[in-house]
């Protein structure tokens, strides 16, 4: 076993750091450091979060003690700051350096997510009205009818002298002397106006409108499927590395 691997920490405590990778270390007050991500010469690092990441590079001089499954180290809230790595590319803690150099002889594996997006097409129930609207139209019909009607006319017939209307001579004699005798009983002239109503009777039309079903209508409701393309951009990410030192060769795409 490499003395890189198993040291004396600053308590005096042998740890086999072989044994420490990916086990939870806890600072003063329980305070949640992760897991050990890394592990140098003098320093390791910590991952904490699977969201928002946050990684500590602790000196291996801040153990206190080692279990088997935690990790105990001497490290405070207040000076936590101190020993965090910008994982997004920013400042490194100090000492950062020297920790990653004195790793050259291990392999290390470094892991980044390329990310891209997935399109999915999801439905959804929408409603729409169809007004199905009655009006009135208001049309003129022509209906022909028959009426009927009574009227009055108005004959003066002449009077012979035996009283007689000449539109009777031709009857007989015993029609005539009962007229003669009927003409006998003839009242004198009136004393003044009188009116004599005459009924006529005739026929009128009268008009009834009757409500009837001329036609129906029906509705039906079925569903009908169809295809519809939708063209939307999505993103994903291109991967490029360049090596400084033989710049042309090793640019390429991922």
């Amino acid at each position: 076993m490499s003395p890189k691997n198993n040291i004396n920490s600053g308590s005096n405590v042998k740890i086999d750091w072989n044994n420490v990778i990916k086990k939870e270390v806890i600072g003063i007050d329980g305070l949640n450091l992760g897991e050990v991500h890394e592990v140098g010469d003098a320093y390791f690092t910590t991952q904490k979060g699977l969201i928002n990441k946050k990684r500590y590079h602790i000196p291996k001089s801040k153990v206190e003690s080692f279990d088997g499954d935690v990790l105990t180290v001497r490290v405070n809230e207040s000076e936590l700051s101190g020993f965090e790595e910008e994982i997004d590319g920013g400042q490194k803690f100090e000492g950062y350096s020297s920790f990653k150099s004195s790793d050259m002889s291990k392999e290390l594996e470094t892991k980044i997510p390329v990310m891209a997006e997935n399109l999915e097409i999801t439905k959804r129930l929408t409603e729409e009205n169809v007004d199905i609207i009655k009006e009135p139209v208001i049309e003129t019909k022509t209906v022909e009818i028959e009426l009927m009607r009574e009227t009055i006319t108005i004959e003066r017939r002449p009077i012979t002298d035996n009283g007689i209307s000449t539109s009777d001579s031709g009857r007989n004699s015993s029609s005539t002397n009962n007229l003669n005798s009927s003409s006998l009983s003839v009242e004198g002239p009136v004393e003044f106006r009188t009116e004599i109503s005459i009924p006529i009777k005739r026929e009128e039309p009268v008009i009834i409108k009757k409500p009837y079903v001329k036609e129906e209508i029906v509705v039906k409701k079925k569903p009908i499927t169809e295809t519809k393309t939708i063209t939307e951009d999505i993103t994903h990410e291109n991967v490029k590395y360049d090596n400084k030192l033989n710049k042309e060769k090793n640019i390429g795409n991922i």
